[in-house]
């Protein structure tokens, strides 16, 4: 399709439709804009031809990059500085075994099962590693576990798994050479320099330093918004103004075309690809988790609940798989097998958590805890 403004109207219509169905299935927008963005591309596909969507195009990719650049600098942003530091050790511990368990697993399940060659076999690993800030931090604000120790401790923990999968990203598939080691100082002054300056230098320059490197500019993204979260973070009304910008206007388009990657008669051709790597990260995270989250005293609906927040993935998951695709890392029938079962991740551990492990007594504590502290505001 060469007519910008019908494929630009078509990609609007589909971000419109995925919010919709969204909402009235109950589920993250994010996960039916890649949902919508598959099912497109293989109806408008099979009726027009081969990237009938035009997820290829310079303008495309351009608002795909940025939606994926700022998305990853919200959730670092997200981190409340003062839970890390109370929950630091339980988050790190926690963080680093739900990254290390499933990317040990999934990178020998793709090796050793499906014979995918080494590097395919890494990215693999690193793309199932993840685990979902945006499904996890949805769900805590929906149900109001925000508000408590158990909810701040899983999110604490979430970022230090996902910051292990950015930086396994980085490490191992972006090239080591002179340019890197620009890049790595020029990051590290950055970072040391934004808490008391200023987000507009990353906001001009980040992204096009990374690309230079031959990184990924997700990659400073989210640490910086780790860095800013105290500061930047705490802008409420800046930090809204950046999320109405991101998730109305430039995630849809990354999400769906991220979607519209994914091949269905790969996976209808090969479905055990897909059943082996899903229970590859599913079986290796509980595996992991659950005995080091019971280890912190979170035992029953706690400790299951717990391990299965940290279980889900999306957007990491999706922003890996799609690195590995555009680097030549991967085939699209890998990429389909890959996204395919980050979305699987997204929702089952979700649904099985709510469904029967949900630990609504903190909910209830977390409301009596709330009211005492009013009452006691009130009687000063």
């Amino acid at each position: 399709m060469d007519n910008v403004w019908f494929l630009a109207s078509l990609w609007v219509g589909l971000a419109l439709l995925a919010t919709l169905l969204a909402i009235w299935f109950r589920i993250s927008t994010a996960l039916s804009e890649i949902v919508v963005g598959t099912v497109a591309q293989l109806v408008i596909g099979a009726a027009i031809g081969h990237d009938a969507l035009g997820g290829r195009s310079e303008w495309v990719s351009f608002l795909a990059g940025t939606g994926a650049i700022l998305l990853t600098f919200l959730a670092g942003a997200e981190l409340d500085p003062r839970v890390f530091r109370r929950k630091w050790r339980e988050a790190t511990v926690i963080g680093l075994i739900g990254f290390f368990a499933p990317f040990l697993g999934a990178t020998a399940v793709a090796r050793f099962l499906l014979g995918w060659d080494l590097r395919a076999s890494w990215l693999a690993g690193v793309a199932l590693s993840t685990t979902s800030v945006a499904v996890v931090y949805a769900v805590m604000l929906e149900l109001g576990f925000n508000r408590t120790e158990f909810g701040k401790a899983i999110l604490a923990a979430c970022f230090i798994n996902d910051l292990g999968t950015v930086i396994a990203l980085g490490l191992i598939f972006s090239p080591f050479t002179i340019k890197t080691m620009v890049f790595i100082i020029a990051s590290i002054a950055v970072f040391a320099v934004l808490p008391y300056a200023t987000p507009r230098f990353f906001a001009k320059y980040g992204g096009r330093l990374a690309v230079w490197a031959g990184s990924e500019a997700v990659l400073p993204a989210y640490i910086i918004g780790m860095v800013l979260a105290g500061t930047v973070g705490s802008d409420h009304i800046l930090v809204r103004r950046l999320r109405t910008v991101t998730f109305g206007l430039l995630t849809p388009f990354y999400f769906i075309r991220a979607g519209s990657f994914v091949s269905v008669p790969a996976l209808i051709a090969a479905p055990m690809a897909f059943v082996l790597l899903f229970l590859a990260k599913m079986v290796s995270k509980t595996a992991g988790l659950l005995p080091a989250v019971r280890a912190y005293k979170y035992v029953g609906r706690e400790g299951w609940y717990y391990t299965l927040m940290m279980s889900t993935g999306l957007t990491f998951g999706t922003i890996s798989a799609l690195f590995g695709l555009n680097h030549g890392v991967i085939s699209q029938a890998q990429y389909s097998y890959l996204v395919a079962t980050v979305i699987g991740s997204a929702v089952v551990p979700t649904m099985v958590a709510n469904a029967f492990f949900m630990p609504s007594h903190l909910l209830s504590a977390s409301s009596l805890s709330e009211a005492a502290e009013a009452l006691a505001d009130g009687a000063t």
